[in-house]
This record gives structure tokens, C-alpha cells and sequence, in this order.
């Protein structure tokens, strides 16, 4: 009796604590307001620098927006920092944009809550200001300001959802019929996805951060590097290799136009100093070369047109460049080759790997280049830097290993390429080929009026003597052909049409130095390169 007498007086206090519990409010409200502030702020942080990790690091607003204070500050606020803090002057810096950054973005958190959508207001205003910041910085990029953008989305979406978590707790605690359990619910329900996303914040931003960092340490290496002069320039661009027709494609590509095709999701950060060259295998001594002694080798010069296996007929996978670099076979024959090997693997520090045809690289007349430079300056990070390799004649999936640090001298039979077992031939010798620069297809043309018909043909070490256009199935005429450094590289050609009123075809064709025709067959790129003529639709009136 006792017992249940007991029981009943502890379930009514249970009861009666529960109703207590639930009909109190939340305390300090505009407290936790402004810890959602504070974790966008996070979140902004981490989205944006994994944005200018992904995209190159050079968006990064942290960097962008410490480098507009430190110009724009006054030179006496700058002489008093640094009398302050020495050296430690950009770390005291970080701190107090970290300081001011919080300070604000918790402001914003009390604000949002109170009166949305001024918070969020607070952050498209600071993330307004980080982008001009990012996208006034010399050099800046086209892409430069999206990490921003997305940094400034992420914050505003962590921000409404933890403000919506929250203010679904202070209801839930807020009517006293409610159960108990509910505001416990919702105020678990906050502090999970508060706690989770700032953690989450916290270790993707560093990281990013950290990448990021790695990547601007190599830009600023590559900066550094001064190239040696090479010990066999390559000839002068004959002043005929460049025709006067608006539209075609220049002779040599700019390194900023020049295709970009790899496996790399980010563009691997190097240091030239930590970068060696491992040649083993079937060889008689292996090799390891560094940069420095890469650069003091009598390096030469190469003018040389590189193409993709996967471009179409008619298509821009394709660029002529100046290179500068160390011919393989003289690696290969300092480390000895043994009998019985076709193939050296390549292997780029990404991980990517390809298989090349062995009597290519020892070829004499092979510029296979192990290069460091690129139209006149180091290679481009998206290009390879600080070393690539460069075959004239062959693909670049068989070929053109980027970043490259291990050249394994073996065979076809033991070992593959990357690609090979996704399918693509694993000898990809660069097919004959040409291209309609202008007109464009579907351009429309004035009837009577004279037209420069014209592009690129290409069949690099073995070189094109000739081009033919034809138009709505006539004869084949010969196209007026550019002059070019060496058989390596491409021509320009233009073929000079009057049109008649009315629609048209126009088909190109290219004849090799050694007389081959440019196949009619239609192609596609798997498994060793697109074939076919390229032509485009027109019409006059």
C-alpha cells in the first residue's frame, strides 16, 4: 500500500516537472541565434575553399579579401602592425578578420532570427565584398569569383535551416500543453545539426585550406623558375606559316587556349624541388633525375602540334606549341636498355599512367621531348608542371603523361597504358587530318562575294603537302598552303570561293607528305581516333 502510494506521488511530480519543463522557453534564444550565425560563417569558409581547391586556389576569398586589407591599409596602420607584431604581421591579421568575421556573422545569426531576411542580407553583402576582392586581383580568372558565390549559398542555407531548427524548438517549448518529449526532440534536432555541420565545416575547410595552400606554394615555386636558354633552339616561325584570314586558327596555340585533357580532378601542386624522375625496369642501371640536374642538361627546343584521341572530326582537342625540354632517348640510353623491351610505361604523379611504343622514344629522329617549358615560359600547372612529356606523331593517351615522375622501360605483353583496358588501341598514332576554321557552319554568306575558305590540316612527323576543298560535291581543288617550322607541327590553308546564291556544302581533305589521301570513312574516336572529312552547311543570299 505504501508502494503504490509512493508511486503515485512520484508520477505526479514527474507529471508536473514534465508540464514545468515544457512550458519553459528556451533560454537565451539570441545566444544560439548567434551560434548559427557563427557556423554559416564556417560553412562559407569551407565551401568556398574546397570551391578554389577544385577550381585552382586562385578564388580563395580568405586570401583574396587579407590581400585588399593589406593594400588598401594605410601605410601608418601598416608600420604599426608591424612594429606590433613583426613578422607575425599576416598572422595577426587572419586573427583579426577572424575576430570581425565572427563578431559580424553572429550579429547576423541575432538579425535573421529577429527580422529575416536581413541576416542573410549581412552575408550576400560580405560575400559581395569578398568577390570584388577576388575578382580584382591581378590575374584573376573567369572563374575566380565562384567559390564565392558558393561559399555565400552554402552560408545562407546553413543559416536558415539552423534558424528554422531552432525556432521550431523555442514553439515546441513554448506551449505548456505540449509534450515534453517534443522540445527535447527539437532541441536535439538543433544541436545535431548545428554540432555536425561545424564539425563537418571545420575538417573540409582545413583541409581545403591546406590544399589550397599547396597549390599557391607551387604557383609561386613556378613563378620562380627561371628556364636555362637551350643549347638547341628550334628555327625561327617562318613569316609564312600565319595567313592573313580573319577566323583561322593562329599557328601556335596560346598557352592559355591550348586544350586541357587528363585525369587529373585537380590540377597536382609540385614543387620543382621535390620533383625527381625514376627510369627502371628492363634496364642495365636505373636512373633518378632531379630538376636541377634536368636543367642543367643541354635542353633543346621543339615546335610540335599535340592532339586527343577523343577529338571529332572538326574538333579543338588540338594545339601547336613551342617546347623546351631533354630528348628521352638519351635517358633511356644513360640507363641501358635490355633486349627484348617494346614499351616504357609512364606514370604521372596522379596516378595516371601511358604505354610508349619504345623504337618512337630511342628514334633519332623523334623529338620525344621530357619538357619544361612551354611557348617560352615553364609549363602551365594544368599543362604539367614541372615536367611532361611531348611525342610528336602519337596521341597524348599513349603519349603525353603530365607531371610525370617514373619511366618504366618494359613490354606491350606485361604491362598497359591507362587506357588500354578501357577500351582505346594501345598504339595511337595520330590519323591524317583537317579542319574547316571558316566559314563556321550554318554561317550565312553574301552571294557574288569572295570568300576565304579556310583551317588547319595535320599529320604530325610524317607532315601534310597538300589540301583539297570541294564544294556541294564538285571537283577537288587545291587549297593554297601556309608554310610550317617542321613536318611536327600543322598548316594553315585557305581556298578562295565565290559563292552562288543558295545553300551549300564545303568538305576538306588532306594529302600527307608521303602521299596519302585523307580517308572518307566515317569514325568515331574509340578505339585510336576519329576519321572522316570535315564539312559544314552554308548559305548565301
Amino acid at each position: 500500500m505504501h508502494a503504490t502510494y509512493a508511486a503515485r506521488v512520484s508520477t505526479t511530480a514527474s507529471r508536473t516537472t514534465e508540464q514545468a519543463t515544457a512550458s519553459e522557453p528556451v533560454h537565451r534564444p539570441a545566444l544560439l541565434a548567434a551560434a548559427c550565425g557563427v557556423v554559416a560563417f564556417v560553412a562559407f569558409l569551407a565551401v568556398a575553399e574546397l570551391g578554389a581547391l577544385v577550381l585552382g586556389g586562385a578564388g580563395s576569398p580568405l586570401v583574396a579579401v587579407g590581400s585588399a586589407v593589406i593594400d588598401l591599409a594605410p601605410p601608418a596602420a601598416k608600420d604599426l602592425v608591424v612594429g606590433l607584431f613583426g613578422t607575425g604581421d599576416k598572422v595577426a591579421l587572419f586573427v583579426l578578420m577572424a575576430v570581425v568575421s565572427v563578431v559580424v556573422c553572429a550579429g547576423a545569426g541575432v538579425l535573421e532570427r529577429a527580422r529575416p531576411p536581413f541576416g542573410a542580407l549581412v552575408f550576400a553583402a560580405g560575400g559581395a565584398l569578398a568577390l570584388f576582392a577576388v575578382t580584382t586581383r591581378s590575374g584573376s580568372g573567369t572563374w575566380d569569383g565562384a567559390p564565392t558565390v558558393l561559399g555565400v549559398a552554402a552560408a545562407v542555407l546553413v543559416l536558415r535551416v539552423l534558424l528554422q531548427r531552432l525556432r521550431r524548438w523555442e514553439a515546441a517549448a513554448a506551449v505548456p500543453s505540449a509534450s515534453p518529449r517534443a522540445a527535447a526532440t527539437e532541441r536535439r534536432a538543433f544541436l545535431v545539426w548545428g554540432i555536425a555541420t561545424a564539425a563537418a565545416s571545420v575538417v573540409v575547410g582545413g583541409a581545403a585550406r591546406v590544399g589550397t595552400a599547396a597549390m599557391q606554394a607551387a604557383a609561386a615555386a613556378r613563378r620562380a623558375v627561371e628556364l636555362p636558354r637551350a643549347a638547341t633552339p628550334a628555327p625561327e616561325v617562318p613569316a609564312g606559316a600565319s595567313l592573313d584570314v580573319a577566323d583561322i586558327t593562329p599557328y601556335v596555340t596560346p598557352n592559355a587556349d591550348f586544350y586541357r585533357i587528363d585525369t587529373a580532378l585537380r590540377v597536382p601542386s609540385i614543387d620543382p624541388a621535390d620533383w625527381t624522375l625514376r627510369i627502371h625496369g628492363a634496364v642495365d642501371r636505373e636512373v633518378e633525375l632531379t630538376w636541377d640536374e634536368l636543367l642543367a642538361l643541354p635542353l633543346q627546343e621543339h615546335m610540335t602540334t599535340l592532339s586527343c584521341v577523343s577529338n571529332e572530326v572538326g574538333g579543338d582537342l588540338i594545339g601547336n606549341a613551342l617546347w623546351l625540354g631533354f630528348p628521352i632517348r638519351e635517358l633511356l640510353r644513360r640507363a641501358g636498355v635490355q633486349d627484348g623491351a617494346d614499351m616504357v610505361l609512364s606514370r604521372s604523379v596522379d596516378g595516371f599512367s601511358a604505354g610508349t611504343p619504345l623504337d618512337v622514344l630511342q628514334d633519332e629522329g623523334t623529338a620525344a621531348l621530357l619538357a619544361v617549358g612551354m611557348n617560352g615560359e615553364p609549363l602551365p600547372p594544368e599543362h604539367g608542371f614541372p615536367v611532361r612529356m611531348v611525342v610528336p606523331g602519337l596521341f597524348g593517351y599513349v603519349s603525353a603523361t603530365k607531371w610525370v615522375t617514373e619511366l618504366e622501360v618494359t613490354r606491350f605483353a606485361d604491362a598497359q597504358g591507362y587506357w588500354t583496358p578501357r577500351g582505346w588501341s594501345e598504339r595511337g598514332p595520330v590519323k591524317l587530318e583537317s579542319r574547316i576554321d571558316t566559314p563556321r557552319g550554318g554561317a550565312a554568306l553574301t552571294a557574288g562575294k569572295p570568300v576565304a575558305v579556310a583551317g588547319v590540316a595535320w599529320q604530325p612527323h610524317t607532315g601534310v603537302k597538300g589540301v583539297q576543298v570541294r564544294v556541294d560535291d564538285g571537283a577537288w581543288e587545291d587549297a593554297t598552303l601556309a608554310e610550317s617550322v617542321s613536318a611536327d607541327t600543322w598548316r594553315q590553308w585557305v581556298y578562295r570561293w565565290t559563292p552562288e546564291a543558295g545553300d551549300h556544302r564545303i568538305q576538306v581533305r588532306a594529302v600527307s607528305a608521303d602521299g596519302q589521301v585523307q580517308t572518307s570513312v566515317e569514325r568515331p574516336p574509340t578505339p585510336n581516333g576519329a576519321t572522316g572529312w570535315h564539312t559544314v552547311q552554308v548559305s548565301a543570299g
